[in-house]
């Protein structure tokens, strides 16, 4: 299997990738649902880390630090640099934002490194519905130094376009700034890997490919 059928296969063993029936956020009845807050012991974060990793090596993302969006991202980041060195001998910087700016002690909008002019930085989520961590964050990073984003790394893209826009929120964010968004897998991997029998769930099949007409981006 490659990391990404392998990935998948760790989502549905994780309980982080369900079928059926479910109501989301945005009121769609989607016949699949993305829950990553079941990531919650060291061996699941540690083998999500791997896919992180090999995800930001494969696509050649070159960087100086890791970002993770407080809170989600914080684990994420951090499991993530943890194993760019250890399977691929990248030593990468990490830090988080704060939610509130820290006035006493060393003070600023992060913790870890101290970002710096000309810093090239990746973004670590989990998965995009809208791309409002992305929002808050930047300007975060922007008032701390004139950083370069070198990219945003998330679990899954689900290749659907918002509820204002034709456009997906991986494509709205790369219209407006410019960030381009690398996913482990996306929606249409997910339904390779039912049809080639990686996972279970030829029966969704047919609801999946039509909720993906009704609402998916290419």
């Amino acid at each position: 299997m490659t990391y990404k059928q392998q990935f998948i296969k760790f989502m549905v063993e994780n309980g982080v990738l369900k079928f059926g029936e479910f109501t989301l956020k945005s009121g769609r009845k989607a016949p699949y649902f993305i829950n990553t807050g079941n990531y919650k012991s060291g061996a699941q974060l540690s083998k999500l880390g791997e896919y992180y990793a090999q995800c930001i090596a494969d696509n050649g993302i070159k960087a100086d630090t890791l970002v993770g969006p407080a809170y989600k991202g914080i684990p994420l980041a951090v499991t993530t640099a943890v194993s760019l060195y250890n399977k691929h001998g990248i030593d990468l910087d990490y830090c988080f934002d704060r939610k509130e700016v820290k006035d006493h002690g060393e003070g600023g909008l992060f913790v870890g490194k101290q970002l710096s002019n000309g810093e090239k930085v990746i973004i670590i989520e989990d998965v995009m519905t809208s791309g409002k961590a992305l929002r808050e964050l930047l300007p975060k990073l922007k008032a701390s130094a004139d950083v370069e984003i070198a990219g945003m790394v998330i679990s899954v893209d689900r290749m659907e376009r918002g509820l204002e826009s034709n456009l997906s929120a991986v494509q709205e964010v790369y219209k407006e700034f410019g960030v381009k968004v690398y996913s482990i897998v996306t929606m249409a991997d997910i339904i390779d890997a039912i049809e080639n029998g990686i996972i279970e769930g030829k029966e969704y099949l047919g609801k999946m490919k039509e909720y993906r007409k009704q609402y998916g981006v290419e």
